[in-house]
């Protein structure tokens, strides 16, 4: 296997754990009483579209050709990284105000 293709391999693997914990997130919004539903529903939204941005640079990151993909990878890095920051963040923020 290429670098190219582990690394897109192991990008697709992060992009479906943070899938996951979205999907348990929203579980647990469902569950929540009214007021505070609407506060959960606010922090996977934000959760979501941080995972959709991240599947937009990967898809464009993979349509890269060879000659490109040194470059491409770089400006990727970066934002895969501030979008993981951002995720951790909302991630963090929504087990804080979950009730016990």
């Amino acid at each position: 296997m290429t670098d190219k293709n582990a690394y897109i391999e192991r990008t697709k693997a992060q992009l479906d754990q943070w899938n996951a914990e979205i999907e348990k997130l929203k579980a647990r919004a469902e569950e929540a009483q009214a007021d505070a539903e609407i506060h959960y529903r606010e922090e996977v939204a934000k959760l979501q579209e941080y995972r959709d941005q991240a599947r937009e640079r990967l898809a464009k990151l993979q349509q890269a050709s060879d000659a490109a993909w040194d470059d491409m990878k770089d400006g990727f890095e970066k934002a895969w990284h501030s979008l993981s920051d951002s995720m951790n963040k909302a991630r963090e923020h929504f087990k804080s105000t979950t009730p016990p």
